[in-house]
């Protein structure tokens, strides 16, 4: 999600590291209508998902476990009042149990933010080329 050249990203509380807002496709959802109904279970707002913009693939370990992600990524459209439009509020809502934080971040700080995966970071940086396919690998954070 884009607005004025910053990117909405988030984190689980407690967490170090920041990614792009998303989560798991249900059994029977597709990718867009999973992204629209997570916006909507965690932060009450309803999104319009727009065009697939890459697809990546991201090695990884996570509170001590091996996970492989295949991540989808989609521009996302907010309604013309949403407050999450907000961009120099931190903004937070629910995954479950845990709270997440949602803020906004200029493109040209993304180098000084820990955003994972790192590739979707250079990408997302200004003058950068989105790639339709990318693969990380965590002993790739160099």
């Amino acid at each position: 999600m884009l607005v004025e050249d910053h990117i909405l990203l988030h984190r689980l509380e407690g967490d170090d590291f920041w990614a792009l807002p998303g989560g798991r496709v249900e059994m029977g959802e597709e990718a867009t209508q999973a992204i629209e109904r997570e916006f909507n279970e965690e932060l009450g707002i309803a999104v319009r998902c727009g065009e697939l913009l890459s697809v990546g693939e991201n090695f990884f370990s996570y509170r001590g476990e091996p996970h492989h992600e295949i991540g989808m990524y989609f521009s996302v459209h907010l309604p013309e009042q949403s407050s999450l439009l907000k961009l120099d509020v931190t903004h937070f809502g629910v995954e479950g149990n845990q709270r997440l934080e949602f803020k906004w971040f200029h493109r040209a700080s993304l180098a000084e933010v820990d955003f994972r995966p790192l590739a979707l970071r250079k990408m997302l940086a200004p003058g950068a080329i989105i790639q339709c396919h990318f693969i990380q690998r965590a002993n790739d954070m160099a």
